[in-house]
């Protein structure tokens, strides 16, 4: 594992070697035991998206690591004038220890991978999440201690989330379906990745979907950048959400998940993010713990 551009580039056992180093992490962390693997590195931050949780996460991450974290606005980095991303790869892999770039193309991310000689993270693409996957992955664990033969429910836009969910999902050994409407389906690459897996479902009704599920994900109907397809949006993905009628058909103690920010009674119903909080923001935190697992295996 050299770095971490998209779930695909991994093996099983490397997903769960990362899984158990967050959980010994976390641990440390909540007993105050020092973990300095990272003391002296330098992590280089490029947001080209805003950011609340990678931004906050990363930076706590190298702090707590015992490393520095830059961070490094698109609008003030010559790639923002034009550098190709090629030429900013090469000159940062001889300033520091690594990279994590939340974008929009995934193609920069692997540019970057490979013509920098440092390890490369991706903190978001619109092709994929692997870093909130991870940290969704640990909570699973957490609550249903395993993951390999439970049932994954996805409601909603077949996005990077739900690209990254599918491939670390199956890869993990879940069961996963996924509920979009026509013309939001994932990408055809990872639908190609899911033809060996016959634990995989796509269709177009979410209680479908739903069915005795053991967690259910969604995310919001207009992603970043997609703010002026919002209303058009809105009409596609009526219905899909997740609410006390899908609900009812998954298992009854099936946890409920979103990467926030959430859009309460569009993607997910006020009560139901309520009353799946604890899980939700659990979610949330081990953002922190799964990216910093992954920066110790790419970096220390």
């Amino acid at each position: 594992m050299k770095h971490l551009l998209k779930l695909q580039d991994l093996t099983t056992e490397e997903i769960t070697d990362i899984l158990n180093l967050a959980d010994q992490l976390k641990y440390e962390q909540k007993h105050g035991i020092p973990h300095n693997h990272l003391k002296g590195k330098t992590l280089g931050m490029i947001f080209e998206k805003a950011s609340t949780r990678t931004r906050v996460s990363f930076e706590t991450g190298m702090y707590q690591l015992g490393g520095c974290a830059l961070f490094l606005s698109s609008s003030e980095l010559q790639i923002g004038r034009g550098e190709p991303v090629e030429d900013t790869a090469r000159v940062l892999s001889r300033y520091i220890d690594g990279i994590m770039i939340r974008t929009f193309a995934q193609e920069e991310v692997e540019k970057l991978a490979e013509y920098g000689t440092i390890p490369i993270i991706n903190g978001l693409t619109d092709y994929c999440h692997p870093c909130q996957v991870l940290a969704d992955l640990m909570t699973v664990r957490e609550y249903k201690n395993k993951l390999d033969g439970l049932k994954m429910c996805y409601i909603g836009d077949g996005n990077n989330m739900a690209n990254s969910l599918i491939v670390g999902g199956l890869k993990v050994g879940m069961d996963v379906t996924v509920a979009c409407p026509e013309g939001y389906y994932p990408d055809n690459t990872v639908l190609d990745f899911t033809k060996s897996y016959p634990n995989f479902k796509l269709v177009n009704d979410p209680k479908t979907a739903a069915a005795d599920a053991d967690v259910l994900f969604t995310d919001v109907w207009a992603s970043m950048g997609q703010e002026g397809e919002a209303e058009k949006r809105k009409i596609a993905f009526k219905g899909y959400q997740i609410n006390d009628e899908v609900m009812a058909v998954a298992k009854p103690d099936a946890m409920v998940m979103h990467c926030l920010p959430a859009h309460r009674e569009e993607e997910i119903t006020a009560k139901v993010f309520e009353e799946h909080a604890a899980e939700i923001f659990d979610e949330a935190e081990n953002r922190l713990h799964a990216q910093k697992a992954v920066m110790v295996k790419l970096m220390a």
